[in-house]
């Protein structure tokens, strides 16, 4: 039986003994029930993983083993899997943090962002990480957005994280790092790229003349110097150069005000916190990202590896069919409770 399809979407299964591999599959179960045109949904991991997982989770779909560059033609009995041979079926063991681990969650990702490079994915969509296990690989890693940049060729402080949920769309200019060091690092030229990416990637969802809310470094703003002259020296300048870019600009503005304004369709979070609380706060796991500036559409879900549950085929698909919803018709869905609190 063939399915009508609009995107190819590669999906990364995230660390293979995390719950990554888990959702993956019921998220692809959920999209081989449904009806109607949707996006095609194809799996880059160890196969043996995601056969594991199938086999319990999915028994009534046989897993196909495919190339990126020459895809059959959709079957929804079947579970289309790139085979990105990287953990040893010994190092499989689901709840265990381990550097093995840690190395197959970026062979996967990068393999898919190799498709998408390669025009054989329109979008690629990671599973959860670890980044204890990834850094105990010897690798650096502080978040998804500084990997896509640099498997794409590009400086690290060109990718942004936008994340979306609970009704807001949030992009920070600096992410994973102690906060003296991102307040140091914050400039208008970063200021200015990442409010420039939030804009392109929402065009991209269809948003033809996005407006971009400005967050204040300092409380209010700054209140004019009196709270310190960083938004006067900062994002002040910002946005006077993105509106005489003809660009919609609301600020800076304090946080706790600019979010309440429902004229805004993307703020701009200077650092990590004051982005991922009201996200968080209002969505919960039920959030979703996207690394943009890349010129790739990529998002992860906002929740973690789930080690202690994993491999108890309970972990929960909602947040990563987010995801897949959010690259393929740039929203989310807003759980009853958290629209409750928005």
């Amino acid at each position: 039986m063939t399915a009508a399809t609009t995107m190819t979407i590669a999906l990364a299964i995230g660390d293979p003994n995390g719950i990554g591999p888990e959702i993956a599959v019921k998220a692809a179960v959920a999209h081989a029930h449904a009806s109607g045109v949707r996006p095609r949904v194809v799996l880059f991991g160890d196969s043996h993983v995601i056969r594991w997982y199938t086999q319990r989770c999915a028994p009534e779909l046989a897993v196909r083993e495919v190339r990126a560059d020459a895809l059959p033609d959709v079957d929804a009995n079947l579970l289309d899997v790139v085979d990105v041979a990287s953990l040893h079926e010994a190092g499989f063991a689901p709840g265990r943090v381990a550097a093995a681990s840690g190395t197959a969650t970026l062979a996967y990702v990068a393999a898919a962002l190799q498709a998408a490079r390669s025009g054989h994915a329109d979008a690629v969509i990671a599973c959860p990480h670890s980044e204890s296990a990834i850094n105990a690989s010897g690798v650096r890693f502080a978040g998804y957005p500084g990997f896509v940049a640099q498997q794409m060729g590009m400086a690290g402080d060109e990718v942004f994280l936008l994340l979306v949920g609970g009704g807001l769309r949030i992009v920070h200019a600096t992410l994973h790092e102690g906060i003296a060091g991102a307040l140091a690092r914050l400039d208008r030229t970063l200021i200015e790229r990442a409010a420039r990416a939030a804009v392109a990637a929402l065009q991209r969802m269809g948003i033809a003349q996005p407006v971009v809310g400005l967050m204040g470094i300092n409380p209010h703003a700054g209140e004019g110097g009196l709270f310190g002259r960083e938004d006067i020296d900062t994002t002040e300048p910002a946005a006077r150069a993105l509106r005489n870019d003809g660009m919609a600009v609301v600020g800076p503005q304090g946080a706790d005000l600019l979010l309440t304004n429902r004229s805004v369709d993307v703020h701009v979070a200077m650092y990590h916190d004051q982005g991922h609380i009201p996200v968080k706060l209002l969505a919960g796991r039920h959030s979703a990202a996207l690394s943009i500036g890349a010129g790739v559409i990529f998002s992860s879900v906002g929740h973690g590896s789930g080690f202690d549950i994993a491999g108890q085929l309970c972990a929960d698909p909602a947040p990563l069919l987010g995801a897949l919803r959010l690259v393929s018709t740039g929203t989310v869905p807003v759980p009853a409770a958290a629209s409750e609190h928005h």
